[in-house]
């Protein structure tokens, strides 16, 4: 049996994996017994596992165009009228996560309003399809956004006309890749947003060097000759299974969401030692991803993003703003940080999204 070996990325401090969920040089393998849950520390307002009494769930799978099998839950309100056609928004998740973190939360509270949601997981995460587990494929992931509308807008209760897309962290930039080619995203918002490819290109604030890039990238295709020939899979970045002294606000940040009860999910089949951690061999194809190049040619269609004043990544979300066209928003959370956003129900501008995509997928 191959061994599963967790090593820590080149670029400390610097690239996405390193930086959106912290440094992790634990050696693992799929033999690992199961972690405890640690308990979370009380932050004010998370409801990552909220559950409405408003809505419907279904559980669906689609086809996207690389007929890969896509997973997600599709919430409907119990008041939709399923004999007219409605508006629905697809809600994607924080990258290195799935569905039940973060994207179902906001697919619900969405739904609450009298959307149809539908929160999905990236292919090669969760309950979707995608061998081996853990791969980055940005052009995969923003086909799967794609594959929603298709799904979405064959439903007889949704109006093909009148979907949006709302991506959370790392999917921020997939589903602004997908409506670069998808007229038929209608309404675009992200929120806490990554560019996960800067981010691993350049760091945060540029603080990469070219000399740690190409060592990342000359470590990432020597791993492809051990695996190719029958060696282990291994895994980079990821959010850290402990902390110490040592550990960054960053890592702390993290932890305290995938680490804790707070927001902790560990799909079926998978451990909690490999969860958020991608492949090291495929984790540099983000160096090849241009979201924001061309973001321009989505006008006419609106985008919102949003951003806390604190966060680490609104360095992301000012520069998204500053190249897309008009109508655009720029929404800036009082006192919020990057995971703040994830679920902090309390401190999440819900009135802000509803009347985005209230304003813009109306008839």
């Amino acid at each position: 049996m191959k061994h599963l070996v967790l090593i820590p990325t080149l670029l400390i401090g610097a690239t996405y994996a390193t930086v959106a969920f912290g440094l992790d040089k634990t050696h693992v393998s799929r033999q690992s017994p199961q972690a405890p849950v640690q308990q979370s520390s009380v932050v004010a307002g998370a409801d990552n596992f909220y559950k409405s009494d408003k809505v419907t769930v279904q559980k669906v799978t689609f086809k996207n165009q690389y007929n890969m099998q896509v997973a997600g839950n599709l919430f409907i309100p119990k008041t939709l009228n399923q004999n007219a056609k409605n508006p629905a928004i697809i809600v994607g998740h924080p990258m290195g996560a799935v569905k039940e973190q973060s994207a179902n939360l906001y697919a619900q509270k969405l739904a609450d309003q009298g959307f149809v949601t539908l929160s999905l997981d990236l292919s090669f995460w969760g309950e979707s399809e995608g061998q081996p587990r853990n791969v980055v494929s940005p052009d995969i992931y923003a086909e799967d956004f794609s594959a929603a509308v298709d799904f979405l807008g064959t439903r007889p209760f949704v109006d093909r006309n009148r979907i949006g897309v709302l991506g959370i962290c790392g999917s921020g930039s997939f589903v602004i890749s997908a409506a670069k080619i998808d007229p038929r995203m209608k309404a675009i918002a992200t929120v806490s947003m990554y560019d996960m490819g800067a981010a691993s290109r350049n760091g945060l604030g540029h603080s990469t060097t070219l000399e740690q890039r190409k060592k990342a990238i000359a470590e990432a295709v020597d791993q492809r000759y051990a695996q190719f020939t029958g060696g282990e899979t291994k895994y980079t970045g990821g959010t850290v299974h402990e902390l110490n002294e040592n550990s960054t606000a960053i890592e702390r940040e993290f932890y305290d969401f995938y680490r804790t009860s707070r927001g902790e999910h560990t799909p079926k089949g998978s451990s909690p030692k490999l969860t958020t951690h991608p492949t090291l061999t495929s984790n540099v194809k983000f160096m090849n991803f241009y979201p924001f190049d061309d973001i321009e040619t989505i006008s006419p269609r609106p985008m919102l993003f949003i951003t806390g004043d604190n966060a680490h990544s609104r360095e992301f979300s000012e520069d998204a703003y500053k190249r897309a066209a008009e109508p655009k928003d720029l929404y800036i959370v009082p006192s919020a940080g990057h995971v703040d956003l994830y679920d902090r129900v309390n401190l999440i501008p819900w009135d802000k999204l509803q009347s985005f995509f209230n304003q813009h997928l109306s008839r």
